[in-house]
């Protein structure tokens, strides 16, 4: 009786900490981390940039800018790397500050030897942390996609 409750546990917190991981990002930080772990060398689904497809735009976007991350299929460059190609070296991340629903997340990296600082705004939505936001020296996430719109 002891394995058998034992493997049904088992099999009970593999299940529950499965559907939290579909369950949206646990952390601000996190949010960010996958956003970039899309842009790596290796495997062509892990380094062509993040995907514009309803699931990417579901699990990283808010309600507000997932419509506008799936009308632009073609930017003329990609905004998370500031660059229409990308070789990154490591990615450093710091929560700069937290006010009411919303934590800003600092990203900094070096892009083909140039320096990219960028901040990303993210929201906990029903589902985990989703980016509301992001906005580099000259612009934002949501202006940008705004404007290719139009």
């Amino acid at each position: 009786m002891k394995p058998l409750f034992s493997t049904v546990l088992t099999f009970l917190f593999l299940h529950c900490n499965f559907a939290q991981a579909n369950a949206g990002f646990q952390s601000p930080e996190s949010v960010v981390r996958n956003v970039y772990a899309f842009y790596g060398a290796g495997s062509v689904e892990l380094s062509g940039g993040l995907p514009r497809d309803e699931d990417t735009a579901r699990n990283f976007f808010d309600a507000g800018l997932q419509p506008a991350w799936l009308a632009i299929k073609s930017p003329p460059y990609d905004f998370f790397v500031q660059s229409p190609s990308w070789k990154l070296g490591s990615v450093s991340l710091a929560i700069t500050l937290k006010q009411f629903d919303r934590t800003y997340v600092a990203a900094t990296f070096i892009n083909h030897d140039k320096p990219v600082s960028l901040n990303f705004i993210v929201v906990k939505g029903s589902d985990g942390w989703v980016i509301y936001d992001v906005e580099s020296a000259h612009d934002s996430l949501r202006a940008f996609l705004q404007q290719l719109k139009n």
